[in-house]
């Protein structure tokens, strides 16, 4: 991995002129903003997001919406390492061939991914920021949608269909172990006992879109146990087309795809022995996981990311509601 030194921090604000070290060079956290604005490329990838993100996060909310302030949710859902989760999440949800047809068939995914992630991100943020209202309204929007893709997969012959209780049930608890295990591992912390209170709230997410809560795991171990007994899971020629195009986008210029490309063997370390086989990966070297080096390179995303209009203000309106 290409490690970056984080020289400066001040809080929840980093200091503009941190240096970091790109390659053998030091080089300032505003050159390497100045350096992506030039070319926009990345700005323009990150842009769509950070317009998801500050829409999602209301000024004026009726309500506490479906979880509130106090919950663990809010808590970890504001965590930096999302995008890191992210992306293991994709990797993992693309496992299941039915799911990945109904994208592969019914979408512009490979087309448009951040776009297809921006509208995927703002989903989850407006569930858990917004009040009570927007948060069902988009679900209505969502399941809406998922009642016209249906289809066959041409790989298993099986016929697909998004509101199959059972696909949406596999995309919720790929997220949401996904979640757990790189916030664990890379984000502010969630000890053993947040974890399952974490995983029993988001039971909500997957019951807004239709999935009985009787079948939606609620603790971790009942979670592992649900991904470990799915059958039919597979790497199919979409899946890997796919998780290509995430792990490594071509219109990315050179130095935030390299930093993309170490984000993405980070969410390979992670992934499952078992679905890390499906992919046919190798495992990194392990001082490419530790912790350290892993959250400055999610520092720098961050970064990137934070500058962009709209996300530093919808982080301070998240921060003073649960500060209230």
């Amino acid at each position: 991995m290409r490690l970056l030194q984080q020289a400066a921090c001040n809080g929840r604000r980093r200091i503009p002129g941190a240096v970091v070290e790109l390659g053998d060079q030091p080089v300032s956290w505003l050159h390497l903003l100045k350096m992506n604005n030039q070319r926009q490329t990345s700005v323009d990838v990150m842009e769509p997001l950070a317009r998801a993100f500050a829409r999602s996060v209301p000024e004026r909310p009726a309500d506490d919406g479906l979880f509130g302030p106090r919950s663990v949710v809010w808590r970890v859902h504001r965590d930096r390492s999302f995008p890191l989760a992210g992306i293991r999440s994709l990797m993992v949800q693309a496992l299941n061939p039915l799911a990945m047809a109904g994208v592969a068939e019914h979408s512009t995914w490979q087309q448009d991914p951040f776009g297809r992630i921006a509208a995927t991100s703002g989903y989850i943020l407006t569930v858990t920021y917004g009040d009570t209202a927007a948060a069902h309204k988009v679900a209505s929007f969502v399941r809406g949608v998922h009642g016209h893709v249906n289809g066959t997969d041409p790989v298993t012959g099986r016929e697909y269909h998004a509101s199959d209780p059972s696909l949406l049930l596999w995309i919720h608890a790929a997220m949401v172990d996904s979640i757990v295990n790189i916030v664990q591992r890379y984000g502010r912390g969630l000890d053993a006992s947040d974890a399952d209170a974490y995983v029993a709230e988001m039971v909500t997410f997957a019951t807004i879109l239709g999935v009985p809560a009787k079948l939606v795991p609620a603790s971790v171990t009942a979670l592992h146990k649900y991904l470990e007994s799915v059958d039919l899971l597979q790497a199919g020629p979409a899946a890997r087309d796919s998780i290509a195009l995430v792990l490594d986008p071509p219109w990315l210029e050179q130095e935030t795809r390299e930093l993309w490309r170490d984000l993405g063997q980070v969410a390979i370390g992670t992934l499952p022995d078992w679905a890390r086989s499906m992919y046919g990966f190798d495992e990194p070297p392990p001082q490419s996981m530790e912790r350290e080096p892993v959250r400055q390179l999610i520092g720098a995303v961050d970064l990137a990311f934070e500058m962009l209009p709209g996300v530093m203000e919808a982080r301070e309106r998240i921060e003073l509601r649960m500060r209230a």
